[in-house]
This record gives structure tokens, sequence and C-alpha cells, in this order.
């Protein structure tokens, strides 16, 4: 398995969470900015901490906790877009972002799932 920098969905959630700091650092609801920017950033940190556990049970379960902060931000900018804190075309493209993360990362769960075990250890 490469390092999770190699990974593209690592890179975009990466961009994802720079975007969304960017975008909601004038935001005077603090609580709401609070909200979303954290869920972006656990996107690509739970990549990077679930890649780096050594069982494959560690890596799923923490690429599933990725996938489903995607949904968390997909949700939150909905929220925003709808009560006039992020644009419709921002929103839009967020929402299409998370999307695609979210089948990347359930792609590597699948890749992952059905890697070769290695042959258990015999005295």
């Amino acid at each position: 398995m490469p390092s999770f920098e190699d990974l593209d969905v690592w890179k975009r959630s990466v961009d994802l969470s720079v975007a969304l700091y960017r975008e909601m650092k004038e935001s005077k609801d603090f609580g709401f900015r609070d909200q979303i920017t954290r869920a972006g950033l656990s996107i690509p940190s739970n990549i990077a901490e679930g890649m780096e556990r050594s069982s494959s049970r560690d890596q799923i379960k923490f690429l599933e906790y990725s996938r489903a902060s995607c949904a968390e931000v997909r949700t939150q900018v909905i929220v925003g877009q709808k009560a006039g804190f992020i644009a419709d075309p921002i929103a839009a493209a967020w929402v299409q972002e998370t999307r695609e993360l979210a089948a990347m990362l359930q792609g590597l769960i699948r890749a992952i799932r059905n890697r070769p075990q290695p042959p258990p250890n015999r005295p």
C-alpha cells in the first residue's frame, strides 16, 4: 500500500479542507464555521491515521470515519447554502466533491478488504 500522502483521495480531501477554511474564515457564525471546518479537516486526518495503522481492520475503520465525515460536510454545506452562508456555485462544487471523495474512500476500503492476507505465523 502506498503512503497516505500518495493517495489522490487524501490530496483532494486536503484541498477541500483548505477551501473550507479559506471560504469560511470571514463567517461571523463561529459555531457553524467551527463545525464545518472541523468536519472537513477530519476527512484527510482520518485517512492519514487509518493508513498508518498496521491492521486492515483498523485501516478500514478510520477510512469509514473519513467517509462519514464526507456526509457530515455535505450536510453542513447544504445547510450553509440554505442559510445563505455559502454561495450556490461553491456549495454545488463541495457537495459534488464530498460525493466523489466518499466513492473514492469506498473503493479504497474495498481494495483493503480484498487484498490477500499474509499466512498465519506458525511456530
